[in-house]
């Protein structure tokens, strides 16, 4: 059993994959933390990018990077476990940008609460162009990473914003390296049937950019469905797995749009400002919606799940 004090040594694992530029914020935020420098880590994985990440980094003594040829941010996840000295382990993207006091508020709620498995962070959607943004990038800002709702209530969160300790991973195990996607909610999940509290925490905050473009989101939706398809495997005949998910995933832009609420939510969301603006937003979750669709059903019919 690890020592959790105020002061826990925290190792802060990011995975990198063809990201420079925006692992550069990352890192200059996690630069300018409120939580003591010598009492955390960073440890940055490069997952086979074109140009190795620490060949064009200068890095402070507090950042260490490492590659990980095998593809998949699960495998860099795990590299970066393994390498990593801290009590507590905290995960963030390259894309993400920590709030100063990201650490140490983490920390905090992770001590505070008894039998803590894993804290989840606000994950806060921002336009490249808050005056303009793309019709992509309003829909990302009112759906893009529900944290709260997955946490309190589905048991998981996504790996942008999560805290936990040492322990608790040595219990329930490492990411699950073959998946593509979802293997966050795979591992979080887990962490939330050893008995754990999941705990959501809105103070604890990293900014994420907004997808700006339909292809980002295509992109997305096709790897999120090879994550699906991964962890649910099926022996059921292909003919009634691909009937069932054609007539549901032509159904569900209009179950998510009515039945539950993103109607709703589109009409009553102050930042999207008029007519024009919802509309485009319902385009896009019927966009996203098929692509999934399509997608799961060329799985099923043989095609393998990639990486997005």
């Amino acid at each position: 059993m690890t020592v959790k004090n105020s002061q826990s040594f925290v190792s802060v694992v990011i995975p990198v994959f063809n990201d420079l530029e925006r692992l550069k914020l990352c890192l200059n935020a996690l630069e300018n933390q409120t939580y003591p420098r010598d009492s955390y880590e960073v440890v940055v994985v490069d997952n086979g990018s074109d140009i190795p990440i620490d060949s064009t980094l200068t890095l402070s003594p507090q950042v260490q990077v490492t590659q990980e040829s095998r593809p998949g941010s699960y495998s860099a996840r795990n590299t970066g476990i393994l390498l990593s000295q801290g009590d507590v382990i905290a995960f963030t993207d390259s894309d993400c940008i920590p709030a100063t006091n990201w650490i140490e508020k983490g920390v905090a709620t992770l001590l505070s609460v008894p039998n803590c498995g894993l804290v989840a962070g606000h994950v806060k959607i921002f336009a490249q162009n808050p005056t303009h943004p793309t019709m992509s990038e309003l829909y990302e800002m009112i759906f893009a990473f529900p944290q709260e709702e997955n946490i309190k209530k589905k048991h998981f969160g996504m790996t942008a914003n999560i805290f936990t300790f040492r322990d608790v991973i040595e219990k329930v195990g490492l990411f699950n390296a073959q998946l593509k996607s979802a293997g966050d909610v795979k591992w979080t999940m887990g962490v939330y049937s050893y008995g754990y509290e999941l705990v959501y925490a809105d103070d604890v905050c990293v900014s994420h950019p907004a997808r700006r473009f339909l292809r980002e989101i295509y992109k997305q939706q096709v790897r999120v469905s090879g994550g699906y398809h991964d962890i649910h495997p099926s022996d059921r005949p292909r003919l009634l797995r691909f009937t069932k998910h054609l007539i549901l995933g032509l159904l569900s832009p209009f179950i998510r749009l009515i039945y539950q609420g993103q109607a709703r939510r589109i009409i009553s969301d102050p930042q999207l400002q008029g007519t024009k603006q919802k509309m485009q937003v319902i385009f896009v979750v019927f966009f996203a919606q098929y692509c999934k669709t399509v997608e799961r059903l060329r799985l099923i019919l043989g095609g393998q799940s990639r990486r997005g």
